[in-house]
């Protein structure tokens, strides 16, 4: 169920939506549809007291979960705990993983899944400050 659209696209960027965050519903994923070489992206919905309907795990990509809204539990391998709005949890390699939604509205988040250990650079250790007329 891909809800994924794309607004507009150039040479070096591709620009899509996933729609009203507050109204989205269900799971979709971002990489084909931007061309993405880095990382996948996906936005999920859970509804009161639905969770993901398998566990599972990765070989090479580490995951990283960010809830938008809402709260519920998540679990990796036998650890349980608590995750709210504003929770981020990252997941290592080889191990397994599951969410629930607690809360009485829908738990909203991304995932972003890249390979761990990949990252060498980041933020100010990997950009440059150049000069370029603002056209905003």
């Amino acid at each position: 169920m891909n809800k994924v659209q794309i607004i507009n696209q150039g040479k070096n960027y591709t620009h899509a939506s996933a729609g009203n965050i507050s109204a989205f519903d269900g799971k979709s994923f971002f990489k084909d549809c931007t061309g993405a070489t880095s990382c996948e992206i996906s936005f999920g919905t859970l509804p009161h007291a639905a969770e993901v309907p398998f566990f599972h795990s990765h070989r090479k990509n580490e995951e990283n979960y960010i809830i938008l809204s809402g709260s519920g539990r998540f679990q990796v391998n036998d650890d349980v705990f608590d995750i709210s709005e504003g929770s981020v949890v990252r997941v290592s390699t080889d191990c397994d993983r599951n969410l629930k939604c607690t809360s009485a509205e829908p738990m909203t988040y991304i995932c972003i899944q890249a390979k761990e250990s990949s990252l060498d650079t980041y933020t100010m250790n990997d950009a440059e400050i150049t000069e370029r007329s603002n056209l905003l």
